[in-house]
């Protein structure tokens, strides 16, 4: 059986296609695309692909956008306590880091980062949720406003790598991704040196 995982986050979709067969788990495609706020182009992409197509069944899930679509849903906390439950019954899993069995000793903790919120759920050895912690709702440790302002200044992920091994670069706030993310659209528009 195939069973594909579609996550619509805040600002990129994920795909995960599973094959079950005699109980053991193949992960057969993951993929993470940046939607760049048409997640609805990019869902309709991954949806005409055969992978997709051929899935036995499909289910969405994401915290504001899972609505949009015409198919099962689920919350995050249930999309994390099924996964687990699933995970835990199969005998194995091939081709991912993901533990095969639970210890009734010491409880699961399964990590959500998305481009908008990063949560922490901590599971009892039956995969039910028994602690969720989250950060504030900024989404300063996400990266978002670094690659905003990478794309507002037409440069390739790689090129702005190189750049920030600079032996001279310019000077942005550290404390707060906000502030930094101000500081760079100030100098941009000042006309500062990209590199």
């Amino acid at each position: 059986m195939r069973t594909i995982g579609i996550c619509i986050g805040a600002s990129s979709i994920t795909v995960a296609c599973i094959r079950e067969n005699e109980k053991v788990i193949t992960v057969e495609k993951t993929s993470s695309i940046s939607h760049e706020g048409n997640p609805r182009e990019i869902l309709l992409d991954l949806l005409s692909e055969d992978i997709i197509k051929n899935a036995d069944r499909i289910v969405v899930t994401g915290r504001k956008l899972r609505h949009l679509v015409n198919a099962t849903t689920l919350s995050e906390p249930e999309a994390i306590e099924e996964a687990y439950k699933y995970i835990i019954r199969t005998q194995g899993i091939k081709n991912s880091p993901l533990p095969t069995q639970a210890s009734p000793s010491s409880p699961a903790v399964i990590i959500s980062a998305g481009g908008e919120t990063f949560m922490v759920y901590r599971l009892d050895s039956k995969g039910r949720i028994i602690e969720v912690k989250s950060g504030n709702k900024c989404a300063s440790g996400t990266g978002e406003f670094f690659l905003q302002q990478i794309k507002r200044m037409d440069l390739p992920i790689e090129e702005a790598i190189e750049i920030a091994d600079s032996d001279h670069p310019n000077k942005v706030a550290g404390r707060c991704s906000v502030f930094c993310k101000s500081d760079c659209t100030h100098a941009h528009n000042k006309g500062a040196a990209k590199s």
